[in-house]
């Protein structure tokens, strides 16, 4: 603390004497080229006076300014020059006038940077009270999601371990097919914390550079389908080339798990339908499913991770805390996402913007 304060005062003092210099300096060209019109060097220092009194902390160095300022416009640009001469009329009412504006102008920067740092101080509890928010109503649901997949591969596998004699050949495939179907759930939510993470947790914002959409939407249809290869996607997207600036890994998992949900909660055969918009200034992604649509009074509760009873509304496979996470990662790209139903079943669908 002590180290900044002392780091904060030089940097108070080598601007005070950069901003002087310049002004003498500026003056002295001044003086030479018009000789007849002094006066104005007066108004050369006023304009350092203002910028040293809103680039630096408290009232001292302006003070300082203003009483130096005279003393230079006395000695060197007046009459008798190089010698310093108060008796001359009005300048103790130029002192004062240099006086004041500095006070005024310390006076109103002070004010402003207190301002400052109570709005940034505000706004970093608000940030701060939002991101404890959002980690508690993330753990809450991961803590029940990751407790029924994980409660139903300890019991599956004790039951072959214990009764494998007496266990038929279907029955042994049900047990191994059920583990392995969970510990894919278990996979993509870890998939889903490890995106979150991704997210820069000062600002919550995330590094963004341009890409190409049609590499990032082939790259999660591939990854989703080594996932389920029964799957069926039906993709439109504009003919030309689109770059948007995002982080690609973090849009891949959201293009996943919406995709995922739209598979296994549609209980419909019909291909999954991803559909990239283009307006001037953003793309939009919209996924849609031909199932039995979804419950719009559920959806502010999915989105924000906050459920009335405590768990996400589908708990066998979260959809709710894949949804969650979905929309922090979109937030997190100043995007917008939402869901609503359409006449053949549901769609989701987020907006980001082409500029950074």
């Amino acid at each position: 603390m002590k180290s900044a304060t002392t780091k904060n005062i030089k940097q108070n003092i080598f601007y005070t004497f950069g901003i002087f210099l310049a002004a003498t300096a500026l003056a002295f060209l001044f003086f030479y080229f018009v000789r007849d019109n002094s006066a104005n060097i007066a108004l050369i220092y006023i304009l350092a006076l203002i910028l040293i009194a809103r680039h630096t902390d408290g009232y001292l160095y302006g003070i300082f300014s203003a009483l130096f300022s005279v003393i230079f416009i006395n000695c060197f640009f007046t009459y008798p020059f190089f010698a310093v001469n108060f008796t001359l009329s009005g300048y103790p009412i130029t002192f004062l006038c240099m006086l004041a504006i500095t006070s005024l102008t310390s006076a109103t920067t002070t004010r402003l940077k207190i301002q400052d740092r109570m709005l940034a101080e505000r706004e970093r509890r608000i940030n701060e009270s939002e991101k404890e928010r959002i980690r508690a109503n993330l753990l809450r649901a991961v803590s029940h999601d990751l407790r029924t997949p994980l409660t139903s591969i300890i019991g599956a596998s004790a039951s072959y371990m214990e009764n494998t004699p007496e266990l038929t050949e279907e029955e042994k495939l049900r047990l191994v097919s059920n583990i392995n179907e969970d510990s894919h759930w278990l996979l993509n939510m870890v998939e889903n914390l490890l995106a979150v993470t991704r997210i820069q947790g000062d600002e919550q914002k995330v590094k963004k550079e341009p890409e190409v959409v049609e590499e990032v939407v082939a790259e999660s249809i591939h990854r989703l389908e080594k996932r389920i290869p029964d799957i069926s996607i039906r993709v439109t997207a504009p003919k030309e080339m689109l770059l948007v600036p995002m982080d690609p890994l973090l849009i891949e998992q959201v293009l996943i798990n919406l995709m995922e949900n739209a598979f296994v909660h549609s209980e419909s055969a019909d291909p999954i339908e991803l559909h990239i918009t283009e307006e001037t200034d953003t793309v939009t992604f919209h996924i849609l499913d031909h199932g039995n649509g979804i419950d719009i009074a559920s959806i502010p509760d999915m989105l924000s991770g906050q459920y009335q009873n405590g768990h996400p509304p589908d708990t066998r496979r979260g959809m709710g805390i894949g949804l969650s996470i979905c929309n922090t990662i979109i937030q997190a790209h100043d995007g917008f996402f939402a869901a609503r139903n359409h006449d053949d079943g549901a769609e989701f669908y987020f907006t980001l913007s082409k500029g950074e």
